[in-house]
């Protein structure tokens, strides 16, 4: 009976033994699952990088456009506001008018110089034509002159000879005066003469002394015209219009409001929007200009834009910063540097209502 009852409990015992065998020994599932999904990882690995081998991105890209300050460039009380803030206009639109009455002022007081010099310039030229008439014709009475004089010489010289040469009793003291009297008279006279004809003889220098008045007198004309064209221009400072079509900005101006020269009005933002990526320097190494570029837009989840690299600056950002770090000085730490590359938008943008500047975007740059 004890043979049988230890028969019988040997395979018990011999099945625990087993149990607690295969309890300190790891399972085989665990492990082919654990295989199973190191190699998923690794094919999914190999898929990614296949897929993205030949793109570049980076999420240090905002939106960028050109910006230009509105200030007036003459001084004056605004008396016209005929924009509101974030309006878009077009170029040549009327924005701001400032009181243009002491410009207009300015026009007039020009207007009538230039009308005074005109006539000074009328009457020189006047004054031109007739000498060229009048000093020929001066010229010729002055050698007549010398002539008559000439002859009355020659008259008193014959007279005092006659005079000299008679009787002394067939003729009187005051006659023989007289005679000398008249030649030494006529012999100024003819010095007289001689010296206005070489004045009057000179012509061409007094034709060219009103030549030259005339041109001083066009130079004025000049003077006067730009004058005048400088006060149109400062009248017609006194409004100011968009240069281009765009958005008008950070407005700081009211009606009523004395500006100076200079001072800024508001900003004006264009339409035309692109993309500045900040790539760092080991992603340049085949990105070229002209690669395609698909972009998301934070502040647009669902927007889908595609554009172009149209250019990468020669230099990295910290390069052009204000303060630009100096390498050669101090502990050096390699730091890798960032290289701004402008993107082009060429679909997929609403010119009517283009994205805002400074936004978020997330360029994917296909390389070649």
């Amino acid at each position: 009976m004890a043979d049988k009852a230890e028969n019988s409990n040997a395979p018990e015992n011999g099945q625990q033994t087993e149990e607690k065998e295969n309890r300190k020994r790891p399972g085989k599932k665990p492990l082919i699952i654990l295989g199973i999904v190191v190699v998923v990882m690794v094919i999914v690995a190999l898929v990614w990088w296949f897929m993205t081998r030949n793109e570049e991105t980076t999420d240090d890209a905002f939106t960028d456009g050109d910006v230009v300050t509105i200030a007036p460039k003459v001084a004056g009380y605004v008396t016209e506001l005929r924009v509101k803030d974030n309006q878009r206009v077009k170029k040549g639109d009327l924005l701001v008018v400032i009181d243009p009455r002491d410009a207009a002022a300015q026009r007039d007081q020009a207007q009538a110089q230039l009308g005074l010099a005109t006539a000074q310039l009328h009457q020189a030229e006047a004054q031109l034509a007739l000498s060229k008439v009048q000093y020929p014709a001066q010229r010729d009475e002055a050698k007549a002159q010398v002539l008559k004089a000439q002859a009355d010489l020659a008259n008193a010289q014959a007279a005092y000879k006659r005079q000299r040469g008679v009787d002394p009793r067939a003729t009187t003291q005051q006659n023989i005066d007289s005679a000398n009297a008249q030649l030494r008279s006529a012999q100024a006279q003819l010095a007289s003469a001689q010296a206005q004809l070489e004045v009057a003889d000179q012509v061409q220098l007094q034709i060219r002394q009103q030549e030259t008045n005339v041109e001083a007198r066009q130079r004025q004309v000049d003077q006067a015209k730009a004058q005048l064209e400088t006060a149109e221009l400062n009248l017609s400072w006194t409004e100011v219009r968009a240069p281009f079509d765009g958005f008008v900005t950070k407005r700081n101006v009211q009606t009523g409001t004395l500006v100076q020269a200079g001072t800024a009005l508001f900003s004006l933002v264009s339409p035309q929007i692109w993309v500045v990526a900040n790539f760092k320097e080991s992603q340049l190494e085949r990105m070229r200009p002209g690669n395609k570029v698909s972009l998301t837009v934070d502040a647009y989840p669902d927007m889908e834009l595609e554009g172009h690299i149209d250019s990468i600056q020669q230099g990295s950002g910290s390069k052009f910063s204000a303060f630009p770090s100096e390498n050669a000085t101090g502990n050096f730490v390699k730091i890798v540097q960032r290289v701004p590359v402008k993107i082009v938008i060429d679909k997929g943008l609403d010119q009517n209502q283009p994205l805002p500047l400074g936004l978020s975007v997330e360029p994917k740059v296909t390389l070649e």
